[in-house]
């Protein structure tokens, strides 16, 4: 069962929040200084308005807050056995069947609103299979050991999304700036979803990746002569170079069929050829 509130920042009760505050702290001070933040207002058409509900967007207290006032509800989920789990506003719930998980979501539902103030989005909350689940990116598979996380599909074609702006031919940039980001960008995606099995879907990325930075390095020779110099310097055997050199702009045959380019200590090195 997967809770979705609607829009949670900017509708999380203050009086309320405060009062969970002050539970925790007990420092006038400090309270009176996260009151002031919550009051500090947004700007709309050059006018200042005070937030007298919500919390700001995207400020540096708010999932903190967030958190403080969601920290009911997993003691309310604790206090009646259920099994779940919650980043932020987001929170998943895991019962054993459907009659149970719509009597659970009214329930919940109730407390949610009755007791934090705060509103579910009743089009958005769902009862799921975990195999049709998509929980902070991650999709779930059950194995013979059981149930295990991987990247969501609509995870994986955002990121493919992302690789292809960075790899297309029709960007100006050298190769060493594309790489650099390319490195930023696949380091965060694997951290993020270091505790998933993903190593067919990195295999697959793995492969058109090379394809498409191939490519590039294709398209930047330019000239059959700087093609053939290139060759030669990566330590192609020359009559090779000598055929592959006059394939002209048939950037997807260089790539895929013929010339096997890997990346080898920040050096691009032939690894295999076949004609």
């Amino acid at each position: 069962m997967d809770i979705d509130l609607e829009k949670f920042f900017d509708t999380v009760p203050q009086d309320r929040l405060m009062s969970l505050v002050h539970n925790i702290i007990q420092d006038g001070d400090t309270e009176s200084l996260i009151r002031r933040y919550l009051h500090s207002g947004v700007v709309i058409n050059g006018q200042r308005h005070k937030t007298l509900v919500g919390t700001p967007q995207g400020g540096n207290l708010s999932p903190l807050l967030s958190n403080i006032t969601l920290n009911e509800l997993d003691k309310e989920l604790e206090n009646r056995g259920l099994r779940f789990v919650r980043y932020a506003d987001d929170c998943v719930i895991t019962v054993g069947s459907e009659v149970s998980a719509k009597r659970i979501m009214y329930s919940v539902s109730r407390f949610i609103e009755k007791r934090l103030g705060l509103k579910v989005n009743m089009t958005k909350t769902k009862i799921t299979r975990p195999s049709q689940l998509k929980y902070l990116g991650f999709g779930f598979w059950k194995s013979a050991e059981g149930w295990k996380s991987r990247p969501h599909q609509e995870s994986i074609q955002s990121f493919k999304r992302k690789l292809r702006k960075l790899t297309t031919r029709k960007w100006s940039t050298d190769l060493g700036s594309r790489i650099e980001k390319l490195n930023w960008l696949i380091r965060g995606w694997i951290n993020y979803f270091a505790l998933t099995n993903m190593k067919s879907v990195m295999g697959e990325i793995d492969k058109r990746l090379r394809t498409r930075i191939r490519v590039i390095i294709w398209k930047q020779w330019k000239k059959k002569s700087r093609r053939l110099w290139g060759l030669l310097k990566l330590g192609t055997p020359k009559w090779i170079a000598d055929k592959v050199s006059g394939w002209g702009d048939h950037y997807q045959l260089v790539a895929q069929k013929s010339i096997q380019l890997y990346q080898n200590q920040s050096s691009l090195n032939v690894d295999w050829f076949h004609a």
